[in-house]
């Protein structure tokens, strides 16, 4: 906003001139986000999580002018209790890294944790919390992330022997096109390799839009998988009778503050 100030007094036949005031400089933005999302059923990498209910989701970010940045993130779950590993009704996520540019080319670098607080897993199970380093590269419209577990990934262990599935990773492309007018379409693909664990290794693709609606945004879409999820064969990705990776629609609203 620019202010001018105008001065004028009279004495005699004296007259002031008037004075220009320079525009002050528009208040920095803060480095604190917030973010709520309300989901028609929590997918993440194309697996259910939520069992085909809604999920409540929403999360804080700090990004320091460096590059620097750290956050956390919660939804409702129930997948831990569907598949009886344990009682967690909670996902929070920790994470941290460091953003920056390279001409053209976008960088992300950094570390998540996935966390279920009071998971109450049986005795001799596999901890469902995972540790995640993460690295992603964007031009333009198109990103490619690769994530890679540091430890067990999300409670798996190899066949055979039981142990860890340290060294799993999941890569994945995702687009988003800005159509104007508050229109987006956005696109995604991944695959999950789990060390050790051929049959709970699977592709996921998606395809959605979003609008703008001023007091938020409303996304929509459809996901699938590969994932080898039959109930009746004791898959994987049967989750307590719920087939986990099966083609689903799916809806949200978030907001950013």
């Amino acid at each position: 906003m620019r202010k001018t100030i105008i001065a004028s007094a009279v004495i005699g036949i004296l007259s002031v001139p008037a004075i220009a005031v320079a525009e002050e400089a528009a208040p920095a933005a803060s480095p604190f986000t917030g973010n709520m999302n309300f989901a028609s059923e929590y997918l993440y990498r194309g697996i259910a999580q939520t069992r085909g209910k809604p999920a409540l989701q929403g999360g804080f970010d700090y990004a320091h002018s460096s590059g620097a940045y750290i956050g956390t993130w919660a939804s409702n779950i129930s997948w831990i209790g569907d598949t009886g590993t344990g009682s967690a009704s909670l996902e929070w996520d920790v994470y941290g890294g460091y953003k920056g540019t390279a001409g053209p080319i976008g960088y992300d670098v950094g570390i998540l944790t996935y966390n279920y607080p009071g998971s109450g897993k049986p005795s001799g199970a596999a901890k469902q919390d995972t540790q995640e380093l993460y690295g992603a590269v964007t031009w333009q419209f198109l990103t490619v992330k690769y994530s890679h577990s540091l430890g067990s990934l999300f409670g798996w262990t190899q066949s055979g022997d039981g142990s860890k599935t340290k060294g799993s990773g999941y890569l994945e492309v995702n687009a988003a096109f800005d159509l104007g007018n508050g229109f987006g379409l956005t696109g995604h693909a991944g695959h999950q390799t789990v060390k050790g664990r051929s049959s709970a290794s699977y592709s996921d693709v998606k395809i959605g839009a979003t609008k703008d609606v001023g007091i938020g945004v409303v996304g929509f879409g459809v996901s699938t998988t590969n994932a080898k999820d039959s109930c009746s064969a004791g898959e994987d990705y049967c989750f307590g009778g719920y087939e986990a990776g099966k083609a689903r629609a799916y809806l949200t609203f978030g907001k950013t503050f």
